[in-house]
């Protein structure tokens, strides 16, 4: 099992850390934000050709780079929304009134270009791995895309715990979005689902004849898959799970860890 051990701790770490950072970014002065996305959109050019080279390469190392920069695409779209440069055609507070569908597509208005901007990099992804032996980039930021989904539907349908303390301030407006409830219809299944997905990829990874980038690559992304499904949990459950990044959130209340008031 040490075979294991390590692609296993590399994705939790990477997970905790590129969290925190982006989360550090994103709550740092608004001045700040463009030269952060500067940034960031190097990293991106730079993961999108790691992606391009670890495609046609089938070591285990090529994996690792699949699963990071496939990271670091994720992060950018992450970045580019929660710093407000993709957002949508209605970036603004949902109308009192609003109840319903009304509500739900209110609330698309707020990030219909960034779900466009996810869609693009996937397009752009599956190009560059197309036809390729090493697809791990792409099942990472597809794995990435469905969970961050299904979360942002848990919290938009009611869950315990808002972690509205995870929202900068220039977003305030989509707390209202949210909604706390002791539980919601899709909930039951998005932690059904996530924990099936895990066991499959980790299944996968056990394979007696599974390549070198085939098991890095299904450890890693049995791992991330579990970490989501955690977060889904964290959504549910009575813990202070926002103190794993006190240090990216200096300065803020952790108390919507407990679950936010209505």
């Amino acid at each position: 099992m040490a075979t294991y051990a390590a692609p296993i701790v590399y994705a939790l770490v990477l997970w905790w850390f590129s969290t925190g950072v982006i989360l550090l970014l994103d709550h740092a002065p608004r001045r700040t934000h463009p030269w952060s996305m500067a940034g960031a959109t190097l990293l991106l050019a730079a993961a999108l050709v790691a992606v391009r080279t670890s495609a046609g390469e089938t070591g285990a190392g090529a994996a690792y780079t699949a699963f990071t920069a496939a990271l670091i695409v994720w992060g950018w779209q992450e970045m580019s929304y929660y710093m407000g440069f993709i957002s949508g055609p209605r970036p603004a507070a949902c109308p009192p009134s609003y109840r319903g569908s009304e509500r739900f597509f209110a609330a698309l208005a707020t990030s219909l270009w960034h779900e466009f901007a996810i869609v693009i990099g996937g397009l752009a992804i599956l190009a560059l791995v197309w036809g390729q032996p090493n697809k791990f980039a792409l099942w990472t930021y597809a794995g990435l895309v469905v969970m961050n989904l299904s979360a942002r539907l848990n919290l938009f349908l009611g869950v315990r715990n808002l972690h509205s303390e995870f929202l900068p301030d220039h977003l305030g407006y989509l707390a209202c979005y949210l909604t706390r409830a002791p539980m919601n219809r899709l909930f039951p299944l998005s932690v059904t689902l996530g924990t099936v997905g895990a066991a499959l990829l980790g299944r996968a990874a056990l394979a007696e004849d599974v390549l070198a980038h085939e098991l890095i690559g299904f450890t890693v992304l049995a791992t991330l898959m579990a970490l989501a499904t955690l977060e889904h949990w964290f959504l549910m459950l009575p813990l202070p799970s926002a103190v794993l990044w006190r240090w990216s959130l200096p300065g803020r209340s952790l108390d919507g860890a407990r679950g936010a008031p209505d």
